[in-house]
């Protein structure tokens, strides 16, 4: 392709997953109340936990307007849309970047985009053990006897973020696998730097799940790195695979049979 049929053709791909983030959005829209009871939770189990009103950590839903009700009903109908949607923008990445790759790399990659859905809803299911541990260090900073008045606006786009934070980082071995697909990332490289792989990891556990016990960061941490060697793994393979193949017919003839040939 020219520069500008990429241009047109990374349009298309965009207004296709925007569409299906919109319909996604529409379903989003009716399930809102039953969304936003199940966002609370964590609150309301700190509420029990201190034995305290309710209404102490209650989210305020008019701290900067009238319109805030409905700006964080559309921004948790969008959410919901983005996340229902995963199939089909997932798949527009990859149908962008298809037209480049060999028929063999398409066969490959088409299993690794089969996995990037069921990866992404397993960091979104994860991330719902984190989120109510974290809600519950950081509203336990509050001073004894002090009332934590809750922005309803902040609060979901705390959990919205980090719900989506752990589903686009269970996508890590899809997309490393994805660069190695291209030729971008051999996994000897990969394998090489693991142990700055695996400090990332840890540091992104511990930031995404603040609770003062290691074993929620554990928990959070562990499947990232088993998903990182296991596309380590998968690269090292493809890449033992290409090379065999690539190699010239008379790569194994001793050199001497090959000066006589």
């Amino acid at each position: 392709m020219t520069l500008g049929e990429h241009f047109r053709e990374f349009r298309r791909r965009i207004v296709i997953a925007a569409i299906a983030i919109a319909l996604g959005g529409a379903v989003g829209w009716f399930v809102y109340g039953r969304v936003m009871r199940w966002l609370q939770q964590p609150l309301l189990a700190v509420a029990a936990e201190r034995h305290v009103s309710v209404d102490e950590v209650a989210l305020n839903f008019g701290a900067n307007g009238v319109t805030d009700a409905f700006g964080i009903k559309l921004k948790i109908a969008l959410w919901i849309g983005l996340i229902l949607a995963s199939p089909v923008w997932l798949w527009q990445i990859w149908r962008f970047l298809a037209p480049g790759l060999t028929k063999r790399e398409k066969r490959i990659g088409r299993g690794f985009i089969a996995a990037a859905v069921p990866l992404f809803a397993l960091g979104c299911y994860v991330s719902t053990f984190a989120l109510p541990n974290a809600v519950k260090f950081l509203l336990g900073i509050t001073p004894a006897g002090a009332v934590n008045y809750t922005n309803a606006e902040a609060y979901v786009s705390f959990t919205t973020k980090f719900i989506l934070a752990f589903g686009i980082a269970f996508l890590l071995p899809v997309f490393l696998v994805g660069l190695n697909t291209v030729h971008v990332f051999p996994g000897r490289i990969m394998l090489k730097g693991w142990r700055v792989a695996v400090m990332v990891i840890f540091v992104f556990a511990a930031m995404m799940s603040p609770s003062p016990d290691a074993w929620s960061m554990l928990a959070l941490a562990l499947p990232m790195v088993a998903l990182y060697f296991a596309a380590v793994g998968i690269s090292l393979f493809m890449d033992h695979r290409r090379a065999v193949r690539d190699r010239p017919a008379w790569a194994d003839v001793p050199d001497d049979e090959r000066s006589a040939l």
